[in-house]
């Protein structure tokens, strides 16, 4: 006898893999996403319900030139070269609208940056850093390493309690109106040499790491975002369905 099954439709994010782009670039684009979830949602809050336009899920992924990016409550202190040093090593700098401290994007990294109605999965600020955490820990899994947290701070570790205690994936969020935007840096095939001019997440006390260095050989990055996308989709029970980035640039006025 065949039993019909009525469980609710996943709920649809529309992925879009950025590739190479310079940090203002991506922000701008970020801004439009949000900004328009924003709009919408005040939009129906003056319809009747069978009138509103629901709003769209996004997840973008991206790798950034090399950028250093310092969040509202950061402290400059932790920035440890001046602007010529910056502008020598060929590094942009951003004062941004995420929390956390300073930090660093480029080659090799991938940056996510999820843009989501936190209406349509749980208005949790901590159970959705905590989420995010549990994507990175599990594609880390997947290669024999246990990602974990440590305590009071937000990104992904390994070897947390140990004088070797290290970080491989920086988060950072912004949250209005239970829209997100921002994300987490998983360091990949990441050169930690560019952590030295910084005090990276204002932490002074553990050192920074990156996938290709624990398993000590370069790493498929088109391979590790395919588990980061499968992890994502099963921790926020989503459908991923992928748009062209062209579709998510502001349009011209």
């Amino acid at each position: 006898m065949s039993s019909t099954n009525h469980s609710k439709p996943l709920r649809s994010v529309r992925f879009a893999d950025l590739g190479v782009m310079d940090y203002q670039e991506a922000w701008d684009i970020q801004e439009a996403v949000f900004s328009g979830i924003l709009a919408r949602k005040s939009s129906n809050r003056n319809q009747p319900e069978e009138a509103q336009t629901p709003t769209e899920d996004h997840l973008l992924f991206v790798e950034h030139n090399h950028v250093y990016t310092l969040g509202k409550s950061g402290d400059m202190a932790n920035l440890l070269a001046n602007e010529t040093e910056l502008k020598a090593l060929g590094i942009a700098f951003y004062k941004i609208n995420r929390g956390g401290d300073i930090t660093y994007h480029g080659p090799g990294q991938l940056v996510g940056y999820p843009i989501l109605d936190l209406d349509h999965h749980f208005t949790d600020i901590h159970r959705y850093l905590r989420t995010l955490e549990d994507v990175i820990i599990d594609t880390l899994a997947e290669y024999g390493l246990k990602g974990d947290r440590s305590p009071g701070e937000t990104g992904v570790w390994l070897d947390v309690g140990t004088p070797f205690a290290r970080k491989i994936c920086a988060m950072g969020v912004r949250a209005s109106r239970w829209v997100t935007m921002h994300g987490w840096a998983f360091n990949v095939n990441t050169d930690l040499t560019y952590f030295q001019h910084i005090v990276p997440c204002g932490i002074t006390d553990k050192a920074v790491t990156s996938l290709h260095l624990e398993l000590e050989r370069p790493v498929d990055e088109v391979e590790v975002k395919a588990k980061v996308l499968g992890h994502f989709a099963r921790h926020f029970q989503v459908e991923i369905g992928q748009v062209s980035a062209t579709t998510l640039l502001p349009k011209a006025e």
